[in-house]
């Protein structure tokens, strides 16, 4: 990671912005990209950590400024350090990698909001979609990379993952994001 001083303010990122410097097609970097689940079990007592291996995405920016774009994970890439629990969590009891392969995240706008910006879009996990909105630290790098980085709280049953043996799970998950895009 490259120190603060080589990253661009927010105020410098909005010039970027409304004056077409980030104008174009950007595409994730899955080898520089992650995506990862924390939640807890047993009571809260246990914590569970996992990133998700297989990443994609893009997005666009306008002339004008506006963004949008989709970043797609896949399901079945989940993997905590446990076979066990992975192929758990692989299963119809929560994220049925079978026949939901791809968890979306489609972003229709990023707006600058205090020092880093709002995305807002919508969420769609074993088929279920829902609005989700999220602040996040952006910055775009010497050479030109946008960063993108947040954690989201997410309540898992809003998605159908239900499964629960004797309340042992957590209902609240928090998603991290780090997502580095480059110029196509």
């Amino acid at each position: 990671m490259r120190a603060p001083s080589e990253h661009q303010t927010a105020p410098s990122l909005e010039t970027l912005l409304t004056d077409g410097v980030l104008a174009g097609d950007w595409m994730l970097d899955p080898h520089h990209s992650s995506i990862g689940l924390r939640s807890r079990v047993i009571g809260g007592l246990i914590r569970v950590h996992g990133v998700f291996r297989q990443v994609s995405g893009s997005g666009v920016v306008s002339p004008a400024g506006a963004v949008s774009g989709t970043v797609t994970v896949s399901a079945a890439s989940i993997d905590t350090r446990n076979a066990r629990r992975d192929t758990h969590l692989r299963s119809a009891d929560f994220f049925d990698s079978e026949n939901n392969p791809d968890i979306t995240f489609s972003a229709d706008r990023i707006g600058l909001s205090g020092p880093g910006v709002e995305v807002a879009g919508s969420l769609t996990v074993r088929g279920r979609s829902r609005q989700l909105s999220f602040d996040a630290a952006a910055s775009v790098r010497e050479d030109a990379d946008i960063w993108l980085d947040a954690e989201v709280h997410v309540n898992r049953e809003d998605f159908g993952l239900t499964w629960n043996l004797l309340g042992m799970v957590s209902k609240s998950s928090t998603v991290t994001i780090h997502a580095v895009f480059t110029r196509r």
